[in-house]
């Protein structure tokens, strides 16, 4: 499996889009933002936290692309935002020894 690093870097989303979401990434905190974008039951590890948020922007994608109106650009810079951010917190943690 691809890490996340790389599967952020494949995603094409227009640039305004990405430009939007790494301004909003430098202001981006864990505990205050995820719980809205995820729910009460927000993933301890990082990875698990990025794939989720990966699900939710893809399926915004999607609605985007058709052109839905349930769309929501303002949802769809903080998904990617926090899929920034949590990208950033994992190369910034040291990797766990097994067992730990």
């Amino acid at each position: 499996m691809q890490d996340i690093t790389a599967m952020l870097a494949q995603l094409k989303r227009p640039g305004l889009l990405v430009t939007a979401a790494r301004l909003a990434a430098r202001d981006y905190r864990r505990e205050r933002h995820l719980p809205g974008l995820l729910g009460p039951l927000v993933p301890r590890r990082h990875g698990a936290a990025a794939l989720d948020l990966m699900e939710r922007e893809a399926e915004l994608d999607a609605l985007r692309r058709e052109g839905s109106a349930s769309y929501s650009p303002l949802r769809h810079v903080r998904l990617l935002a926090a899929l920034i951010g949590e990208a950033q917190l994992m190369a910034a943690t040291p990797p766990q020894a097994p067992g730990a």
